[in-house]
């Protein structure tokens, strides 16, 4: 059976209730904080997680600022990849996703509830309009992700080069940048049946502003991409 049809069919009779709730966690005028809507949601993941059949191990945890105002920067293996960050990060953040997936049920809903982005990749001009959104907001204490790839790599544990423009909106706000390793977290979706799986996330330590301001965008991602990869080679079984 496919793990997806498997974890909705063991939370089907929790879904009417998850669902309403997070549209109207989801609304303007929401009386919930950021923090009540994210322990919400992240409760939520976790029993997906539990009863999908994913155990998720985190590491570095020590690693992540304890001010809010960061941007988390991990490879991207699939379609698993926030429900592990969600599981592992307590610091509530808003997720950047490609606008086709951002039209999803459910996926949809939770991340209007996050306060998340949904990116035209195709629209340069949206693109620049959402760095300027993302600079205001985490100089406002917010945190963000933001997958550097630009798109899920196809190579398991291999990742792909990092887009210089995603780390735009760190430069700017003069933010931690904080490298996100995951390691297998394309196995639950990607590999057939439902038998157990571990995802591994590293939260690695962060690049402050005084070590990357005057480099240009491409060495910063080629420092966090590096570091990320190191991560994953170090930790693979």
């Amino acid at each position: 059976m496919n793990r997806i049809v498997w974890m909705v069919f063991r939370n089907l009779f929790r879904a009417p209730f998850w669902f309403a709730h997070i549209v109207r966690m989801g609304a303007e005028d929401t009386p919930y904080s950021e923090q009540e809507r994210y322990d919400y949601i992240r409760r939520m993941v976790e029993t997906i997680n539990i009863t999908g059949r994913v155990s998720v191990q985190v590491y570095g945890v020590e690693n992540l600022p304890q001010q809010d105002g960061f941007i988390m920067f991990p490879n991207h293996q699939g379609l698993f990849d926030v429900l592990a960050l969600i599981e592992a990060s307590s610091h509530p953040f808003g997720v950047v996703i490609k606008k086709e997936a951002a039209g999803i049920l459910l996926v949809k809903q939770v991340v209007r509830a996050l306060r998340g982005i949904a990116i035209d990749r195709d629209d340069i001009k949206s693109a620049m309009e959402i760095i300027r959104q993302m600079t205001r907001e985490v100089k406002e204490g917010r945190n963000y992700v933001i997958f550097p790839e630009g798109t899920r790599s196809r190579n398991g544990n291999q990742i792909l080069p990092f887009k210089a423009g995603t780390f735009k909106s760190a430069v700017n706000a003069r933010c931690p940048i904080v490298p996100v390793a995951l390691i297998d977290s394309y196995r639950p979706f990607d590999e057939g049946g439902i038998g157990r799986r571990t995802v591994q996330v590293h939260f690695l330590p962060p690049l402050m502003p005084e070590q990357y301001i005057g480099k240009k965008t491409v060495e910063i991602a080629d420092i966090v991409h590096d570091s990320i990869q190191d991560k994953i080679d170090q930790n693979i079984w």
